[in-house]
């Protein structure tokens, strides 16, 4: 972008078609927010299918994309960005629509060396009526973020039947990977000119249960221990490994990779890729960029400056 920051007019898409519409909802009010005052106009966008019309008529600069989940997330809103030549942040259409995609992004990972889950994807109706893996084991929608749809199948249980039922709606094939004990991490990483750079790792205890919807975006529903306290080896490897995630699914923008650290194995796995972080009041990317000298408002700046048209 030539023009100065000041002068900006940035359009901010939130809400959508997902699943995560309020995630976004609230993502994108914050962003917005943060942007009044700092660049000469600010449009809200509640993303829908005339965007493509509502953006060519706006004439933004840059389109801030807050936006989660299918469609604003999985590159089909990356490509209409594309295709009308507007400057956006965060990933591209391939990285984005890889990231979504967990079976495939699982196999770009562990292709780059990341160590990541075992298991794989089962039609939904065989894994409600029997134990395709081993329990303790983790069940998921392959194309949804924000842990909608994940359930934790523990030893002893019944199979999970809410796959197999009719308001299903996250697709025919279900993800069933093994339950890794011990903590939940999660590594912010900044894609600057220079390369990848990994903020700080957050350890993550939710209130009650597991680290699902509820646990991430309801006040208190979970704690967050930042930097988190680990043996100085898997500290340095989950931020090395966190960048190479970013890397290798080409990511741009912010990225947050999640991980889980089983502290008796001593075994460090990185769950998934997350091209669109949330920017919720309890969202981790902003607290991790806050603890390292970046303030929310100093976060999106960086972010609108970043955006570029093509990703």
């Amino acid at each position: 972008m030539t023009r100065p920051f000041a002068d900006l007019h940035v359009a901010v898409l939130m809400g959508g078609l997902s699943s995560e519409r309020q995630v976004s909802l609230s993502s994108g009010k914050g962003c917005a927010d943060a942007l009044e005052g700092q660049v000469a106009k600010v449009s809200r966008v509640d993303a829908g299918r005339d965007l493509a019309q509502v953006l060519a008529e706006l004439k933004p600069d840059v389109v801030f994309n807050a936006l989660h989940g299918e469609w604003g997330e999985d590159g089909c809103v990356q490509g209409v960005l594309e295709t009308l030549g507007i400057p956006y942040t965060h990933s591209g259409v391939l990285a984005s629509a890889l990231a979504m995609d967990k079976e495939k992004s699982k196999a770009v990972l562990k292709a780059a060396g990341v160590v990541v889950p075992g298991g794989g994807l089962f039609d939904r109706h065989v894994v409600s009526r029997t134990h395709v893996i081993p329990p303790p084991y983790v069940l998921k929608p392959n194309a949804e973020g924000s842990s909608v749809g994940v359930y934790l199948v523990r030893e002893g249980e019944p199979p999970c039947p809410a796959p197999g039922e009719a308001s299903w709606t996250y697709g025919e094939q279900v993800m069933v990977e093994p339950f890794i004990a011990g903590k939940e991490l999660a590594v912010t990483v900044l894609g600057e000119k220079s390369g990848p750079r990994a903020l700080t790792i957050t350890d993550i205890t939710p209130a009650k249960g597991f680290y699902d919807y509820e646990a991430k975006y309801a006040p208190g529903g979970s704690s967050h221990v930042l930097p988190a306290v680990l043996p100085p080896h898997v500290f340095e490897a989950a931020l090395r490994e966190s960048e190479l995630a970013h890397t290798a699914m080409g990511c741009r923008g912010v990225s947050r990779s999640d991980f889980r650290y089983d502290d008796v194995k001593d075994e460090l796995v990185l769950l998934e890729v997350n091209t669109q972080p949330g920017m919720t009041p309890t969202s981790l990317s902003p607290e991790q960029a806050a603890h390292v000298g970046m303030d929310y408002k100093a976060l999106v700046r960086w972010m609108v400056e970043d955006a570029s048209c093509p990703r």
